[in-house]
C-alpha cells in the first residue's frame, strides 16, 4: 500500500507542470506606468519631459530573475516637455522626425541579477530609426494583489543615451548630448 502511495504521489510531481514566469500588461491606462526623461538645457539648468503614450508587456517569475523579459513600444509623437512650441519643434526633424520615425522601442535579450534585488535589464532600444544595445538599471518596486481582485508587479530603471548614436545632430552643445531616461513600469498579471 505504501508503495502505491509513494508512486501515486511521485507521478503526480513528475506530471505537475512546471512553474512558469508570469505574463503581464503594463498598467498604462490607469497612469501607472511612465516613460520620462531629462536633458540639460545649454548646461544652464534641465528640460524634464514625458512620453504620454506607450504600452509593453512583460514576463517575469521572482524565482526565476534571469529569465525576465521584457517589450514597449513608444509613440514618439506623444513627447510632452510641458511646453507646446518646444514639444512641436521636439516633433520635427531636427530631433524626433515622428513623421518618419512614429515609434520607438525596447526588446529585452537578458537580465543579469545584481545584489539587494536590483539588475541589469539589457536589451535593443530603437529610436529614430538606428538600434542600440543599451542596459538599463532596474529594482523592483513590488508586487502583489491589487484591491480590484488583480496581481501586480512593478519596477524601476534608468538608463542614458547619447543623441548622436541615434543618428539626432540638432544638439544644443555637449551637456545636452546626453538624454537620461527614468522608467516607472507597473504591469497587471494577464
Amino acid at each position: 500500500m505504501k508503495k502505491l502511495i509513494l508512486a501515486t504521489l511521485l507521478s503526480a510531481v513528475m506530471m505537475a507542470p512546471a512553474l512558469q514566469a508570469a505574463d503581464y500588461e503594463i498598467d498604462t491606462s490607469g497612469a501607472h506606468a511612465f516613460v520620462n526623461f531629462k536633458v540639460s538645457h545649454l548646461g544652464y539648468s534641465w528640460l524634464h519631459g514625458r512620453f504620454n503614450t506607450f504600452k509593453g508587456t512583460f514576463s517575469y517569475d521572482a524565482a526565476k530573475l534571469a529569465d525576465a523579459k521584457i517589450q514597449l513600444e513608444i509613440d514618439t509623437a506623444s513627447v510632452d516637455s510641458n511646453h507646446a512650441e518646444r514639444d512641436k519643434h521636439l516633433r520635427s526633424a531636427d530631433f524626433l522626425h515622428v513623421d518618419n520615425y512614429p515609434k520607438a522601442s525596447f526588446s529585452s535579450t537578458k537580465v543579469v541579477p545584481k545584489a539587494d534585488g536590483k539588475f541589469d535589464l539589457v536589451g535593443n532600444f530603437t529610436f529614430h530609426g538606428v538600434t542600440k544595445e543599451i542596459t538599463i538599471a532596474a529594482s523592483k518596486t513590488g508586487e502583489g494583489n491589487d484591491p480590484w481582485g488583480g496581481y501586480r508587479a512593478g519596477f524601476h530603471g534608468t538608463t542614458e543615451i547619447k543623441l548622436s548614436d541615434f543618428g539626432i545632430k540638432n544638439i544644443l552643445g555637449p551637456a545636452s548630448e546626453t538624454i537620461y531616461l527614468d522608467l516607472v513600469v507597473e504591469g497587471v498579471r494577464k
